[in-house]
């Protein structure tokens, strides 16, 4: 990897001109974003959102603005090369940041009707603030569709941020699985694991690295505690939990690239797999090679579901049923559209899913590999690599 990967000013600054001419063809002064991804996406800032309201404005003409609490101003800069920064001096403060705001948006001719992904402020982190529309006077459109579908389609540096994830993922987790031993604990396997791989990363790519990530500093592998029984419970937590032979390990790895993310998932047996865990095995690969079958662009993200679900159905296994078979990735590990028969959205060259259908048997366990999924001209690119295999997937006991 080298700096030339980062996404470019150049690309930040088409992003912005694709959002102005939205602006303008809803008849919109301007545009006010809130959601730190959002900002990211066309400003090129990475920051942690706490209480201290942080904006993006950008009016008519083009002329953008980062709108930030006194203490993030250098960083704003630094990251952006913006030359407006404005900023108010604390929350709670008086005058309120939202105030404050109302005069940047005076100044830069956004007022009446403006877009925006929210009316003011979240409340998060115990904030708590008037609505934008209620400061200024004007009238707010929601623009978060339009982004959510602009972000969908990956660029070109995009993709390879991507691509870098996921080889240091696949590094995290080889670690993962080869530190992985009966008597050993989830807490100490995981950081051995993501500690060696981060080092590593950084020793190969050095001063050229930013996670520019609210999710972590580099690889990462471990259990999140799905681990024997519990790995029927897609989203538990951390545990401490020690492998015992017999156990069924739901795993998860990944590094955020510039503040790009990919996804690998594997399901592991300690020990000798028994027949119905073989059986559970081989119906969760099944399932996955499904879902990659019908992924091609022009089809819907309902019709991969829909494959999967038919599956589930013709074997007898949607008692095992509990979640759709992914969701797209990229700034966030979940992104909108998702693989889910509610989503009619058209898939397309450059966009990126996670592809995870998965089995849950209370008294067994978890099954669920999940694999980052690009969509091409003629089909699909597999980007993660991983082994998907049972005997590969298999710890001795």
């Amino acid at each position: 990897m080298d700096a030339s990967m980062a996404i470019a000013a150049e690309e930040f600054a088409a992003r912005r001109e694709r959002l102005q001419a939205h602006a303008q063809e809803q008849g919109l002064s301007g545009i006010v974003l809130w959601d730190n991804s959002y900002i990211h996406y066309f400003t090129g800032f990475a920051f942690i959102p706490t209480e201290r309201p942080i904006g993006f404005v950008m009016n008519g003409r083009g002329e953008s603005a980062l709108f930030v609490p006194r203490l993030e101003s250098e960083h704003a800069k630094m990251q952006t090369g913006f030359e407006r920064v404005d900023h108010y001096l604390e929350y709670p403060y008086a005058p309120h940041p939202m105030e404050v705001l109302a005069e940047t948006l005076r100044d830069m001719g956004v007022s009446g009707a403006f877009g925006s992904d929210g009316d003011g402020y979240p409340w998060i982190f115990g904030y708590r603030g008037p609505a934008l529309s209620e400061v200024t006077g004007g009238t707010f459109s929601h623009v978060a569709g339009f982004i959510e579908d602009l972000m969908a389609i990956k660029s070109a540096a995009e993709l390879a941020l991507i691509r870098e994830s996921v080889k240091w993922g696949n590094l995290a987790h080889r670690l993962l699985q080869r530190y992985t031993a009966v008597g050993e604990t989830e807490t100490e396997v995981s950081m051995r694991a993501s500690d060696e791989a981060t080092l590593a990363m950084y020793d190969t790519l050095g001063h050229l690295y930013r996670a520019q990530s609210t999710y972590g500093s580099g690889p990462s592998a471990g259990y999140r505690g799905q681990i024997g029984r519990n790995a029927a419970i897609p989203h538990t937590m951390g545990n401490n939990l020690v492998f015992a032979e017999g156990d069924v390990l739901v795993t998860g790895a990944g590094a955020p690239m510039w503040g790009y993310n990919s996804e690998l998932e594997r399901t592991m047996i300690v020990g000798e797999p028994s027949q119905r865990q073989e059986e559970m095995f081989g119906h969760m690969k099944a399932l996955q090679e499904t879902a990659f079958e019908a992924m091609r662009p022009g089809a819907k993200c309902s019709d991969v579901d829909r494959a999967v679900r038919g599956y589930f159905e013709k074997h007898d296994l949607m008692q095992y049923w509990k979640h759709h078979t992914g969701h797209a990735i990229g700034l966030r590990y979940h992104e909108g559209p998702f693989l889910d028969v509610g989503d009619e959205t058209v898939l397309a060259p450059g966009m990126v899913f996670t592809v995870e259908p998965g089995l849950y048997a209370p008294e067994l366990g978890g099954f669920r590999h999940s694999d980052t999924v690009a969509i091409t001209e003629d089909g699909i690119e597999m980007m993660t690599y991983y082994p998907r295999d049972l005997e590969s997937l298999t710890i001795a006991a």
